[in-house]
Order: C-alpha cells, then sequence, then structure tokens
C-alpha cells in the first residue's frame, strides 16, 4: 500500500466524518423488486414497483452459468441488452462490448455498491471492467435499467442504460465455499471463501475471497489468466453498518486476431496471430519492410527475404506475432449505512481505485535499431482516483425526499511506447505477458485530470395507487490533458456542465396485480480524458476545429406490468432522442495508432419495443423469453465546415445496434437435479456508418445441468454455443469506418465444455 494511497484513504474517512453529520443521500430503493428476489421465487425480476424500465438478476441465476462468467454475460438474456465476446466467459475485455437500445457502452453507466465503474471500455481511463473489480461469484445481483437509471447513479456517461452490480454481504454464520471448474482449452478455475460469521457478540464479520484462472485460448496460442481476491468487513451498529472492503486483480491476456470479412473468408474463422512461430513473424516483417522501402525507392533492407509474402498471408496486418492485456488493479472502500431516526436513513462511501495496465502489440512498422524487424508497442495506463458518494433518504408522510452527491479526482497517465527486440531466432527476446521495461522510444504521453462533481434531488409521492417520482441531477465535469510528450496530440481543457437535467416517473397500480408506468428523462454525457478516445484522440489542428458539445439525450418510456402465482411479464415501449452524437473514424489499421477522426453527428433518434416473461409451469419447470426490437438512425450526414459530406450517414441505422434480439430459457430444479438451457437470437449488425458493411444474425444456445449430492456438494456441466455455430461476435475492436471492410471483428468462441465441483462446509 503507497503512502499516497494510504492518505487518501485517510482523507476519505475524514470525509465520511464529517459528512454523517450532514444530510447526504441514499441509493434509489426498488423495494418490491429486492423482496421477489429475496423470496426466492423468482430469480429474473421485472422492476415490479419502479416507475421505469428495470430487471434484476440474482445469485442464483448466476450461479448457473459457467463459473468465472463476467455478469454482464448472464444479464444478456434481459430485453434490450446485447452483448457480444470472443470467450466462453465474457471476461477477455479486448472483445467485451455491451450496448443497450442503441447506445454503445461508453454511452452506459456502470456500479459496484454505488462505486463508479466508469464506462469500462477497454481503454481505462475513468474506471475498471466488473470482471476486475469483484470475483463473479461474489456478485449477490445485478440490476439494469434499460432506459432511466437512477438519478443516484455515480456515472457521468449514463446516455443510455445504468447496469449496478451489488456484492454479497459477509454471512450471519461461519462457512467455507469452494469450488474447481475443469474443461475445453485446459480450463482450470478454482474459487475459495471463508465467512467468519461474527467475530464478537454483536459483529464484525468478515469474508474474504481468492479466485485463481488460467485457460488456454481457443485458437492459435496464448492464455487468459487472472487472479483475484477480494476482502469485506461489516460492522453492524443497531439497524445500520459500517463496511470497508480491499479489492485486487491481477489480469494477463493473450488477445486474439482482429478479423474483417475479406480475412475471413480468405483465411477462415480459425485464423489467429502467429505465436509461437516467431521465425514466420520475422520473415512477414523484413517482406513488408522491404515493400516499404521498395515503394520509397530506397535498396532493400533485407533483401533475402524478398517482396512477397509466404501464403496464406495477403497483408501485414493478417497477422501479428503476438498481443496482449495487462491489469492490475487495486478497489476499495469505507462506509456508513444506518438510520439515524424512523424518518432519515444515510449511506455515505468513500473510495478508492488504482491502476496499471499494458495494452501490447508486437508491430511489424517500427522496427528495432540493430535488432528485430519487429518492435513492442505498448499503451500504458496508470490511474489514481478517488472520491466520495454520499445520499440521504428522508420519510415525510407520504413523501420520501431524497438528497445525494458524488465527488471523485482522478488523475490518469497515458503514454503510447516502444520496446526493443533482439535479432533472435525461435522466440522474442520480451514475453508478452510481462510488464515491458526500458522503452527504445515514447511517441505521446499525457497526464489528464478529471474533476467530477454531482448531486441530485428526487422526491417520490406514494398515493395508494398512484406513485409519482420527481427530481433532477446536476452535474460539471472538468477534463484537463497536459503533454509530457505531445506526439501531434490535442491537449487542453474541457467541461461539460448541467445543473438541471430532470428525471419524471409515474407509476399507476390498476389493482395489486398489473400496473402502469410512464418516465421522461435526461441526460448528458461528459468529455472522456484519453489520449486514445475522445475529444483529445486527435491532432490539436481537429480538437481545436471541433464544435464541442457533450451528447445529450431525453428518454421517453411507457410500459406494463402484471404478475401472477405463476406468471409475470413486463412490455415497455420507448423513444430516445440523441443529440450531439460524437463519432470517431476509424484512420488506418488499429496497430498503426493514427489519431482518430472526429465529428459531430448530430442527431440519433431511437425508438423500440421491449418484452419479457417468466412462467412457472410447475414448482421444477420455468419458462423465460425475452424480446426487443429497436431502431436507431443517425439523423444527420457527417458535413465539414465548407459543407462538403464526409459521410452520408442520414438515415442509416446506428452501428453495433441490432434491430431484433430475442431471447429464451427453460429450466428445471426438483431441489437434487437442475438443468437449463438457453438460446439467444441476435439479428445482423452494421460495423460501418454507411451501413455497406454488416455481419449476419445468429442463433447461440448454451446449456447447463447439475446434481446436489447433498446440501453441502453438488457438480456442474456447462456447455456453450452448444450446436458449434461460427459467427462474428465482437465488432468495433479497431473503431468503424466510414464505408467499406474493416479489421474490427472478432470470431465468437466455438463449442465448449466445462464442469465445475461445489462444496460449502
Amino acid at each position: 500500500m503507497t503512502y499516497q494511497f494510504r492518505n487518501r484513504l485517510q482523507a476519505g474517512a475524514a470525509a465520511i466524518a464529517m459528512l454523517a453529520a450532514t444530510p447526504a443521500f441514499a441509493e434509489e430503493a426498488a423495494v418490491d423488486a429486492v423482496d421477489a428476489a429475496t423470496d426466492g421465487e423468482e430469480i429474473v425480476v421485472l422492476g415490479r414497483g419502479q416507475a421505469r424500465q428495470v430487471q434484476e438478476l440474482g445469485a442464483a441465476d448466476i450461479a448457473l452459468e459457467v463459473s468465472g462468467i463476467s455478469p454482464l454475460k448472464a444479464i444478456d438474456k434481459l430485453p434490450g441488452v446485447n452483448f457480444q465476446a470472443a470467450d466462453p466467459f465474457g471476461a477477455y475485455e479486448w472483445s467485451a462490448r455491451i450496448s443497450i437500445r442503441g447506445f454503445s457502452q461508453n454511452q452506459l453507466g456502470f456500479t459496484l455498491d454505488g462505486i463508479p465503474l466508469g464506462d469500462m471500455n477497454y481503454g481505462n481511463h475513468n474506471g475498471l471492467h466488473i470482471s476486475r473489480a469483484i470475483i463473479s461469484e461474489n456478485v449477490g445481483r445485478v440490476e439494469v435499467a434499460q432506459g432511466a437509471g437512477s438519478l443516484a447513479a455515480a456515472s457521468t456517461s449514463n446516455l443510455g442504460g445504468t447496469i449496478e452490480f451489488f456484492s454479497r454481504e459477509p454471512a450471519d454464520m461461519f462457512g467455507i465455499e469452494a469450488s474447481g471448474t475443469y474443461g475445453s482449452e485446459d480450463t482450470k478455475r478454482a474459487f475459495i471463501r471463508l465467512d467468519s460469521g461474527d467475530i464478537l457478540s454483536g459483529g464484525p464479520r468478515l469474508s474474504l475471497s481468492y479466485a485463481w484462472q488460467d485457460a488456454d485460448k481457443w485458437k492459435g496460442d496464448g492464455v487468459q489468466r487472472q487472479h483475484q481476491a477480494n476482502a469485506r468487513i461489516v460492522q453492524p451498529v443497531g439497524d445500520g453498518q459500517f463496511f470497508g472492503f480491499v479489492n485486487y486483480s491481477d489480469r494477463r491476456e493473450n488477445d486474439y486476431q482482429d478479423m474483417s470479412a475479406d480475412m475471413i473468408g480468405r483465411l477462415g474463422y480459425g485464423w489467429d496471430n502467429y505465436a509461437k512461430d516467431w521465425d514466420l513473424a520475422v520473415e512477414v516483417a523484413k517482406i513488408f519492410q522491404n515493400q516499404v522501402a521498395q515503394n520509397g525507392g530506397a535498396p532493400l533492407p533485407y533483401p533475402s527475404a524478398g517482396l512477397a509474402f509466404p501464403a496464406p498471408v495477403a497483408t501485414v496486418d493478417d497477422a501479428y506475432y503476438d498481443a496482449a492485456g495487462l491489469r492490475k488493479d487495486w478497489l476499495a472502500g469505507v462506509g456508513v449505512d444506518a438510520p439515524l431516526n424512523d424518518y432519515w436513513t444515510m449511506k455515505v462511501t468513500g473510495y478508492y481505485h488504482g491502476n496499471e495496465g499494458r495494452g501490447i502489440w508486437f508491430t511489424p512498422y517500427v522496427t528495432t535499431p540493430g535488432g528485430a524487424p519487429i518492435t513492442i508497442r505498448t499503451t500504458e495506463y496508470e490511474i489514481e482516483r478517488y472520491g466520495i458518494v454520499a445520499s440521504s433518504l428522508f420519510t415525510l408522510g407520504a413523501n420520501t425526499i431524497e438528497l445525494g452527491m458524488w465527488y471523485e479526482d482522478n488523475d490518469f497517465n497515458q503514454a503510447r511506447r516502444f520496446y526493443g527486440l533482439a535479432d533472435t531466432a525461435g522466440a522474442p527476446s520480451r514475453s508478452s505477458l510481462k510488464f515491458p521495461t526500458d522503452p527504445l522510444a515514447t511517441q505521446w504521453e499525457f497526464d489528464f485530470n478529471t474533476q467530477t462533481l454531482q448531486y441530485h434531488v428526487q422526491d417520490t409521492l406514494d398515493l395508494g395507487r398512484f406513485q409519482i417520482n420527481a427530481g433532477w441531477k446536476g452535474l460539471r465535469v472538468t477534463n484537463n490533458a497536459t503533454p509530457v510528450v505531445s506526439g501531434g496530440l490535442a491537449s487542453g481543457r474541457t467541461e461539460a456542465k448541467d445543473w438541471f437535467l430532470p428525471q419524471a416517473g409515474l407509476l399507476y397500480r390498476l389493482n395489486d396485480d398489473n400496473e402502469l408506468f410512464a418516465s421522461y428523462t435526461e441526460n448528458m454525457r461528459a468529455f472522456e480524458s484519453s489520449a486514445t478516445g475522445g475529444p483529445f484522440a486527435t491532432t490539436q489542428a481537429g480538437f481545436d476545429a471541433l464544435d464541442l458539445k457533450p451528447e445529450t439525450s431525453t428518454t421517453y418510456e411507457l410500459g406494463f406490468r402484471t404478475k401472477s402465482s405463476r406468471f409475470q411479464a413486463v412490455i415497455a415501449g420507448y423513444y430516445v432522442d440523441f443529440k450531439d452524437r460524437i463519432i470517431a473514424f476509424a484512420n488506418g489499421s488499429g496497430i498503426q495508432g493514427n489519431p482518430a477522426i472526429l465529428s459531430n453527428v448530430g442527431d440519433v433518434r431511437s425508438w423500440g419495443v421491449e418484452a419479457a416473461g417468466t412462467y412457472r409451469v410447475t414448482p421444477e419447470l420455468s419458462l423465460f423469453a425475452s424480446y426487443a426490437y429497436n431502431d436507431s438512425e443517425y439523423q444527420d450526414d457527417v458535413v465539414t465546415a465548407a459543407n462538403v459530406v464526409v459521410a452520408a450517414t442520414a438515415g442509416k441505422t446506428v452501428v453495433n445496434s441490432p434491430k431484433h434480439l430475442a431471447k429464451g430459457e427453460v429450466t428445471w430444479d426438483n431441489g437434487d437435479f437442475f438443468a437449463r438451457v438457453g438460446a439467444n437470437y441476435t439479428s445482423k449488425r452494421y460495423y460501418s456508418y454507411e451501413n455497406d458493411a454488416e455481419v449476419g444474425g445468429f442463433i447461440i444456445v448454451d446449456a447447463s445441468i447439475g446434481y446436489r449430492l447433498n446440501e453441502r456438494i453438488s457438480i456442474q456441466a456447462n456447455a456453450t454455443n452448444l450446436f458449434d455455430k461460427e459467427y462474428v461476435s465482437t465488432i468495433g475492436t479497431n473503431g468503424f469506418a466510414n464505408s467499406g471492410d474493416a479489421q474490427t471483428l472478432l470470431a465468437g468462441a466455438p463449442q465448449q465444455f466445462f464442469v465445475t465441483l461445489k462444496a460449502g462446509f
């Protein structure tokens, strides 16, 4: 633990002590939904009692998935949610993408126990991915709001939906649970959790967890490896509690090669990078450097290598030697959650997040002087952010009044460096899974600082059959980019500010089983502080020429819910007016790292319908289904200041926004034997702004089956992509082009099988 880390935790604790004496704000309660989940009647709760479209998934549902699954993949079955990844766990971050109602991942909001996770993009700048923030077995529930997220959500990016994760609390009784998994691609995973129960009479209670996973890639050479440790302590005080936690993650994973439609046609879905064939990678790099020299009229640097690539290689970008993502994270927090009297409840959390990361590519575009015709190109990340989230809830007759605030200070250093490689045969002189040292050159380096201040006010008026929610939030985010080495990229200052973003909702209970709901929400997305995304990820001239306006959205929702002893369902319609959408046009292959071309594409209009339902046929057999239709279109062309059309996007469908999503699931559980099979349909998606490049729709089927030997021991088998479908999962890994094919696709994982043994004591 660093000296600075200790100081900031102490500062956070002091801030908590000061705020404990003042009104602060609490998270929005979802009383009916939580009660339904804890009753164990349904493992998918469809938001009953909420004046907005929201669903909740519990730990029991996540437990039926393959051990180690990302919670994002578990919620993929909910209406309007589109999640894709190239690995069976949904945890490989370069490929993990989630979108809701046509909004991409960096336009959604994510929190863990109220603590902001940023936009969870691969290029860290303001948070970390949920797969690193907490061990998946420690996730207690996930709440998904497809449109109007809670006003209390600590997010500056939730134009679209908001996804809130909640961790399991330490258990009241002493216990140990453990599991071990083995499966396809030599996958090995172990998890153990210890719950202390009450250490003394009246507490505290402690939980300690550790997870380790090691799996080979399903194609090519490489591994997906992670160590995680979670610790959480709770001290009950009356009806409230003090709490603290520390979570650690060390994740190292080799990448799959990004594909294009042309590459898939020429090379097949099973094509990947050259590793471990270092000599072939060197040969291709030498040939490429010869081609560059010939095109420039210079002598060939490697005349014996020639000018023609060995079959089936057609271009230097068909494959590289290797690539990897390395991430180390510490996430910690302390706080209090307690009623101060019969009508006032308070929650305050101070938190810290530290991250060190590297994105690694073995690039043939830059050679090592006196060494190999390849260097290691990195994008380097260092985050140190701390903040406080505070909330209070007042009950005054029929009114429940909320007040809350969130403050964060985020220091982010980002750099692009190159590391030399010796002229070796058989293997490279550096590993892709180790943090490299002694750089050859720094192309650019920036210090970013982001200051965030948000507050919210809301009143919930319960008049029996009618429930009215009305409130607003205010937000100011300032971004400062200071160059250490500019490298031609932009620096400067941006600010996104709006002190009044209203939200209103109406719930009408027709009777005990049926209700109507409607909501209206305005939101704003702050600018990104990063050299690889947002307004600073372009040249200084491009930045200065931008008409910078924060992206904003206005969302209208109308829906109906019904329930009976066996059946619950929801149907909702929505309309979204999205203004000042900023898009980044890809500029060359991803490995070249050319500055993106940023443009304000103007307005986007989205509308759609979502439906979901569960039906318990018998006490053992239950059915679940959901369907979503979404129509998201750009309303304007992209034009220059001289009114020249750069991209004819007006009337075109938003990239990576399928019009149809349908999911179905059958679950059987008689107490001893349990099984589940689920199917997921995704319609075609475009990966060019002008809609002349697309990937087709597909259906993927997953299944699980298990047996409980007794109350403490069970065995479970999982199959992902049961029918071994070849398909494109993730699109946009290297951004989206204006038109035509692009190397920005990843193939989905083939059929995989896993077996898990679970035990509890």
